[in-house]
């Protein structure tokens, strides 16, 4: 328990200490005019109070990430606590903020958009088909994954492709009507059920009898069934991907960012919903090691039941909050993944149109981009859910990484202090770049050259910057001199 409290305390200092000094680094102009206001057009740009901000942009980076994906990271046990909290604090927070606020300087404008005003167009090219297919992955996880859960709860009344018919319908309305008529009014309800359970959650835990893991030299190590299939290191920093850093958060900040009338408040939308994820993340992790007796009975249950987290998503809420806990589980479990999925969807169309400089502000506009990518979605639901994500979950973090050193060149260039993101950049890189390389739907190499290779690129990675950010310096530091000469002759 004194790790539990200790961490969610850790987390909250650092969103009130760590959030400061971003928000300071950044530089925030709070009588500036917003996108929100510039652009209003009804749809997208429209101005939303910061309380419904918060809530819509928590359920929208929340989805299953720090519930399915605590309850996978804590089978290696109390190191996911470690990873949650300095993973949150240290690149996830310098990640949600700094993109989030780099939308809002500029215009609103999507993920890939930013990446390339800072990495140049052939960066902005394979960010535009890289954020994409994200986004599609996404959409199409969290539209067969809750079809599934609600057709296990159900008990088969409608069937799966059923289930997945109806949320195909939900996720075009969501896509489609502007933000304010739709969105603005539902997720509140949602991300307000999903913080109700995680507080449910965390009371029964104090007042049952449950022992939870502490965080000790015994404990910090790899407790899965089979370590050397499953190594902590990168595995574990994949896994626990929402609830640590996660690329897809940049993928949504955009939207929020065109709903934002003050620059000020950007630290409580993007910083404060990653920290309160983060704390979500931690309590499903404490949950998870203890419903089942340990992080080994946690490991066997989940090697009984197919390693479905669903399932024991739902085991531990029913049976630890009761009827109440099946309603929960029901707006938590099965509503929060399908409001990222649907948002998903929506940056997506607004990527594309960013893309062609298309106007959103008819709805038939709209439909032209929306099509396509629900019949692409739908199309991916034939193939295994299990490799759809797998292959999520190392995109996803790849993407992180490219923001994390998009927001290292822009601190860089602009003379702040760019070693808040260089060092999540460094860390990053080498995780994603171990993980494709020994992992199973990689290239499955043995780990010792896994590990090499994945830190000769990373050490490149950073050459790269350096060389960059001197050759940057000298095209500034000449260009007076260049002035000087060309007024002389």
């Amino acid at each position: 328990m004194i790790t539990l409290l200790l961490s969610i305390v850790t987390l909250i200092l650092g969103y009130f200490i760590y959030g400061r000094i971003l928000e300071r680094v950044f530089g925030v102009e709070r009588s500036a005019s917003t996108p929100a206001t510039r652009l209003a057009d009804g749809v997208d740009f429209v101005v939303l109070p910061t309380w419904r901000i918060f809530l819509i942009q928590f359920l929208n980076i929340a989805g299953l990430g720090p519930i399915f994906g605590a309850i996978a990271g804590a089978m290696y046990g109390p190191s996911a606590f470690l990873w949650i909290v300095l993973g949150s604090i240290f690149a996830g927070m310098v990640h949600d903020y700094f993109s989030g606020m780099l939308s809002l300087r500029h215009d609103g404008q999507s993920i890939s958009e930013v990446v390339g005003i800072y990495m140049g167009k052939g960066a902005r090219h394979v960010m535009r088909v890289f954020t994409l297919l994200l986004l599609i992955f996404v959409g199409t996880v969290f539209l067969v994954g809750p079809a599934k859960i609600i057709d296990g709860m159900t008990g088969n009344i409608l069937s799966l492709w059923g289930w997945v018919g109806v949320i195909l319908v939900y996720y075009v309305l969501s896509t489609l009507l502007p933000i304010d008529k739709f969105i603005s009014k539902l997720y509140p309800v949602f991300g307000i059920a999903m913080l109700l359970m995680a507080i449910g959650l965390i009371g029964a835990l104090f007042i049952g009898d449950y022992h939870i893991p502490e965080l000790t030299t015994t404990t910090l190590r790899n407790m899965t069934s089979n370590p050397e299939a499953t190594p902590l290191f990168p595995m574990l920093f994949v896994t626990i991907a929402c609830g640590a850093v996660s690329g897809f958060h940049s993928t949504q900040s955009p939207l929020m960012a065109r709903c934002m009338g003050n620059e000020g408040s950007g630290k409580v939308i993007f910083s404060g919903t990653m920290i309160t994820e983060g704390v979500v993340a931690l309590i499903w992790a404490a949950v998870s090691m203890t419903y089942f007796g340990s992080v080994e009975g946690l490991n066997g249950a989940m090697a009984d039941n197919n390693n479905n987290a669903a399932w024991a998503a739902n085991e531990i809420s029913v049976q630890m909050l009761g009827p109440l806990g099946g309603i929960l589980a029901l707006l938590g479990i099965v509503a929060a993944p399908i409001t990222s999925g649907d948002t998903a969807f929506r940056s997506a169309r607004l990527i594309l149109a960013d893309i062609f400089k298309l106007s959103q502000k008819k709805l038939v506009q709209r439909l032209y981009i929306s099509l396509p990518l629900f019949v692409i979605a739908f199309a991916l639901t034939q193939i295994d859910f299990a490799i759809i994500w797998r292959y999520f979950s190392w995109s996803n973090q790849t993407l992180a990484t490219i923001v994390l050193w998009t927001i290292t060149v822009y601190l860089s260039k602009q003379g702040k202090s760019y070693w808040v993101s260089l060092v999540p950049s460094v860390f990053m890189t080498m995780v994603c770049s171990s993980y494709i390389l020994l992992a199973p739907e990689g290239f499955s190499i043995a780990h010792t050259p896994a590990y090499l290779a994945a830190a000769v690129l990373t050490v490149g990675s950073v050459i790269a910057f350096f060389w960059s950010r001197k050759s940057h310096h000298n095209r500034v530091t000449e260009a007076p001199e260049l002035e000087e000469q060309s007024a002389i002759n």
